[in-house]
Formats: structure tokens, C-alpha cells, sequence
């Protein structure tokens, strides 16, 4: 067999069944303890009382197990990332080693764990090195009491057979799957992300997003918000975080500018400075293991050291929640305040809350009007669920018909962003539906109107990794948290060609995309893929939208101010006479 290394599709590609027999296992497990069974169909019940779904019992138990049963995977491929790296030190291996020396250490160590344990065994031994995290102060966080390894634990069967995966070999005695990388590249976690199981990629519209997108939008939002505020005091968010990317990024522009703000300081310091202005929250609890700890390891590789035992405690400002229901609003009440006039603290504390939420953290996190930059790529999905549907609905106040939930993310992400002299600045990639369907007339016709919006990018032709392989439906927007400050806005308008997706892949971007990239500076600039133009908000605060370039806009507002009629009303006026 061949020497794999860290690529991550390959390596996702076979950690899928051992997601799968973790979940089945798991299960009977579940099945087999009544009393269990019980206080998951209590936990179901106070779920559906609250209003946190409206998903049946056998929906519900399967996204618990899946995201317990990742949850040990994935905290086993962090053992191995820190093992092969020797990140915990020379005596930190329990499942194996890039090294055979230090591969037989650790079996030897298991091996004399079971002589003095015999009542043990292998899950047991997963768990002690499960424990050298927490006990480690930088990895504490990966396995604290919101952690998703807590949800329910696997048969020593199960785990066994996720040990000999780790342990395998090929002809020539190497390990198939190591670790060992002088980067400490986290890259591979993203496609553990995205593809681990299928269940997961369904239910939370799982989708990395690429890093040439991260950095023009941190271009577009960040570098201009630092501008004109103190770096001691900023904060940026990313409330629908997935693997990190934004985050990462955000990280990188922060660290380089603490070195140069603060050379005289230790560089454990500059670098935590630098998370400490971070944040994200998304719904899915092992994206935000992920996004954390490759947000701890960027950390470990900024500060230079090349070892965790004697690591700070980073600060990590990440938490699993939904974005949309957590948080107070203007008047101090949460999302599950709403029609209960009698809220106080303590209600508040009682409130359903799944094992990986941290109510008090998510409350914090994602009050109104702290963050000098909101950013992120928020799923193009509708609310499928009609508990969370119906709760969207109430709290905020342009979701029509079968929205999708670019909707109530928009008001979200500038709500997040602080409002007046410096207003936070916002910027995301998000579906483009909300443009062309009936649900997104409320948004363009009252809330873009009463929001600064500064740029408008209809990246639909560009080529993105993991969306149909005919054009992406997207857009991008840049704002700022305040009422309009000029009469028109920047729009980068589509002239109907696609890039080509193997053509694109080559180059890492395609030709549409450089193209925007070049060229958004220069209005009036025209390409056989692209035109830049300035486009009146009056133009824009009519649905549907229409962001074809070549002149297309202007002809079609033109038309629109001299016509005496539309042809909508005249077909109306002729159907009113039939009847």
C-alpha cells in the first residue's frame, strides 16, 4: 500500500464509513439502556416545547449521534495531529506515532494501562488521551463540558476499530495515514468539514468557503474598518464560521498588525491580542472544534514555539449556537424571550440549551451593535424545520413566503455591527435568490434602503469549489451599519459567461473572477466577463434585481422612467374585464 499523507479528500473519503459505524454502534447502544433512552426522549420533548425544532424523535436522535460520533472522531484525528507533531511533547502518544520508536512507546504505554486497569479497555485508553487534552491549557477547550464527546460515548468495539484504523500499515511498515508536517498545515480539516458525513452536510448546508473569496471580502470590510479605529478595542465576527476560514484569515491581518503595533512586546502576547478581537459562532458543533483548533495552532505557529506543553491559555472566542435565536435584541430580550414579559436571569438560565451550547457565552457573543466587522458565508438554505421557520419569522422582519435563510442572516449581520460614527462595516458571500424570487422583496425594497450597502458583486459566473459545476448562484455584498451615505453604489455586473471549472481549479480562480479583482476600482470598466458601474440606489431598491452588465441596467431604467404603463397592470386590468 502507498504512504498517504495529509490529503485531506483521501483521507475523508475513508474516515466516512468509521463515522457510520460510530453512529450504528452508538445507537444500539443508545437502544439498549432504557433509562438513557428515556432522558434523550425528555431532552427531545423540552427541544420541541421550547421551540428549538419541530423534527421528529428518530430526526432528532440521528443529529445527536452523528454529532457525537464526529465528535470522537474528530477529537482523535486532533490526538493524532498533536502526536505526530509531537505538539504535547515526547511522551504525548496513545495511539501511534509517525515514528516506530514511538509508535511501540505508545502500546507499551496502552499495554501497561490495561495491567493496571483490567477492568478497562479500549475506549478507556482513547479517553486518557482524550484527558491529556484537557488537561493541556491550550487543547482544553477542544474537550470541556460542551464538547460533543460528552453527548454519549461508543462501545470499546467501535473504538478499537478507530484505533487499528490510525495504526495501519503499509508493506514497508509506514503508517498509511501521518501527520507529521513542518507547516502544521490545518488545510485537510476543512474537507473533514465539508464531507465527514453526509447526514451533517444535508442538515447544515456544509460548504468551506474558499480562500480567495475570505481574503477579497476581509479586503473589502477589514482593512478599511482598521483604518479609522483603535486596534486595542476591535472586534470581528463571523456568525455562521463553519471550518474557520474567515476567522484564519482574520487572524493573520490582526497578528502582523500587533507585530508592527507592539514590536516590544513577547510575541505570546501580539498573538493572543490577536484572537482576542476574533469571534464565531456556528450551528454546527464540530465545525467550531475544527475552526478552533486551527485557529490554536495558527496561534502556536505565530508565537514561534513548536511545542503546546507549556503553551498559554489562548483565547478562543468561538461557541456552537444558532446565531439566529441566540443573542439579546435591542431591548435586552433573547429569542426565547419573545411573549413573556416575566423573563429575568434566572429563566433565562433554565432555558433548553443543547450539551455543546454555552447560553452565556452565545449571549454575550451575539448581542447588537459590538463589531467593528461582521463577515461570513451564511447557508443558502430554507428553514426546513418548522419550529425554527415559524420562530425566524418572529423575530425578524423581512422573511416572506419560503424564504431562504440569506434573509434573516442580513439583518442578523449588520445588527451584529455597530451602528453610528464608526459604523461597523459587514460583508458576505451569500445565495443570489433572494435577487430574482418573491421572498426577497422585503429586503431590497425596505431594508437595503435604510442600510449604507457600498458594494454589490454578481459573482454568479465564478467558479467555486464545491457549489454546481455550472455557475454558482451567488453574491457579494459590503455595508456598513448605518443610513446611506451617497446616492449610488458600486455594483460589478455580470455579462452572461461562466468560467470553466477545470480551467479554473488549474489557476486556483478563473478569469471572472480576476477580472472583478483587477477592476473593481475602475467604473465604467468593461470586459467580455464583467462591466463596473456606480448605480443609483433608487435603481436598487426595486425587486427584483437585475445585475447584468453591457448597459442592461441602464437600458431597463430607462424604460422604467418613461413608461406611462407597465405590462404587469394592463394584463390585470384585462383579466378584471374577462371576469
Amino acid at each position: 500500500m502507498a504512504l498517504a499523507t495529509i490529503a485531506g479528500a483521501a483521507l475523508t473519503a475513508e474516515l466516512r464509513p468509521q463515522v457510520a459505524l460510530l453512529v450504528e454502534d452508538m445507537r444500539e447502544r443508545l437502544m439498549d439502556d432504557a433509562e438513557a433512552v428515556d432522558r434523550w426522549r425528555a431532552q427531545h420533548g423540552q427541544a420541541v416545547a421550547e421551540e428549538r425544532t419541530a423534527g421528529s424523535w428518530t430526526d432528532w436522535c440521528e443529529d445527536q449521534l452523528t454529532q457525537a460520533a464526529v465528535g470522537w472522531l474528530l477529537t482523535s484525528v486532533f490526538v493524532r495531529f498533536c502526536e505526530d507533531n509531537l505538539l504535547l511533547g515526547d511522551t504525548g502518544v496513545w495511539i501511534t506515532h509517525a515514528d516506530a520508536r514511538l509508535r511501540q512507546r505508545a502500546l507499551d504505554a496502552e499495554n501497561a494501562f490495561y495491567q493496571a486497569h483490567p477492568d478497562k479497555s479500549y475506549r478507556e485508553w482513547l479517553q486518557v488521551a482524550f484527558a491529556a487534552l484537557r488537561d493541556n491549557r491550550a487543547t482544553a477547550p477542544l474537550v470541556d463540558e460542551h464538547a460533543a464527546i460528552g453527548i454519549i460515548t461508543p462501545s470499546s468495539d467501535a473504538v478499537n476499530q478507530l484505533l487499528q484504523f490510525w495504526r495501519r500499515t503499509d508493506d514497508e511498515g509506514n503508517l498509511v495515514w501521518r501527520f507529521n508536517d513542518e507547516e502544521l498545515s490545518t488545510r485537510f480539516l476543512g474537507d473533514l468539514y465539508q464531507d465527514l458525513s453526509d447526514y451533517a452536510k444535508k442538515k447544515y448546508a456544509l460548504l468551506q468557503t474558499p480562500e480567495f473569496v475570505e481574503e477579497f471580502i476581509l479586503d473589502q470590510a477589514m482593512i478599511p474598518a482598521l483604518k479609522d479605529r483603535p486596534l486595542e478595542e476591535f472586534k470581528l465576527i463571523d456568525p455562521t464560521c463553519g471550518s474557520g476560514h474567515f476567522l484564519l484569515g482574520a487572524f493573520k491581518i490582526l497578528v502582523d498588525r500587533w507585530h508592527r503595533e507592539a514590536p516590544g512586546w513577547e510575541s505570546r502576547a501580539r498573538v493572543n491580542k490577536a484572537l482576542e478581537s476574533i469571534y464565531g459562532v456556528d450551528l454546527n458543533p464540530f465545525a467550531v472544534a475544527i475552526a478552533m483548533f486551527r485557529l490554536m495552532v495558527a496561534a502556536l505557529k505565530e508565537t514561534g514555539d513548536r511545542s503546546l506543553v507549556n503553551a498559554p491559555g489562548f483565547t478562543l472566542n468561538l461557541a456552537n449556537g444558532d446565531s439566529l435565536l441566540h443573542g439579546p435584541d435591542a431591548l435586552g430580550r433573547t429569542a426565547f424571550d419573545y411573549g413573556d414579559d416575566a423573563v429575568n436571569k434566572d429563566a433565562i438560565a433554565s432555558r433548553f440549551a443543547y450539551r455543546t451550547e454555552d447560553l452565556p457565552k452565545l449571549r454575550k457573543f451575539l448581542a447588537p451593535g459590538q463589531y467593528d466587522v461582521v463577515v461570513g458565508n451564511p447557508p443558502y438554505i430554507n428553514a426546513n424545520d418548522k419550529a425554527l421557520n415559524a420562530r425566524y419569522r418572529e423575530i425578524y422582519h423581512y422573511c416572506k413566503g419560503k424564504y431562504a435563510l440569506t434573509v434573516p442572516f442580513m439583518e442578523k449581520f449588520f445588527d451584529l455591527a455597530k451602528p453610528g460614527e464608526r459604523a461597523g462595516w459587514v460583508g458576505q458571500i451569500t445565495s443570489n435568490s433572494f435577487m430574482k424570487r418573491d421572498f426577497g422583496a422585503p429586503l431590497i425594497e425596505r431594508f437595503f434602503p435604510a442600510i449604507d450597502l457600498q458594494l454589490v458583486i454578481d459573482s454568479e459566473g465564478v467558479w467555486i469549489p464545491g457549489h454546481n459545476m455550472d455557475g454558482t448562484p451567488t453574491v457579494i455584498l459590503v455595508g456598513r451599519n448605518r443610513r446611506p451615505q451617497s446616492v449610488d453604489v458600486r455594483c460589478v455586473l455580470s455579462l452572461g459567461k461562466r468560467e470553466k471549472p477545470q480551467e479554473a481549479a488549474a489557476l486556483g480562480s478563473g478569469p471572472y473572477w480576476s477580472s472583478i479583482v483587477a477592476h473593481l476600482s475602475e467604473e465604467g470598466y468593461e470586459d467580455e466577463w464583467i462591466s463596473v458601474a456606480d448605480l443609483p440606489r433608487e435603481t436598487l431598491g426595486h425587486h427584483p434585481w437585475s445585475l447584468s452588465g453591457g448597459g442592461a441596467v441602464e437600458m431597463l431604467a430607462a424604460i422604467e422612467n418613461t413608461a406611462k404603463h407597465h405590462l404587469v397592470s394592463r394584463a390585470r386590468n384585462s383579466l378584471h374585464k374577462c371576469y
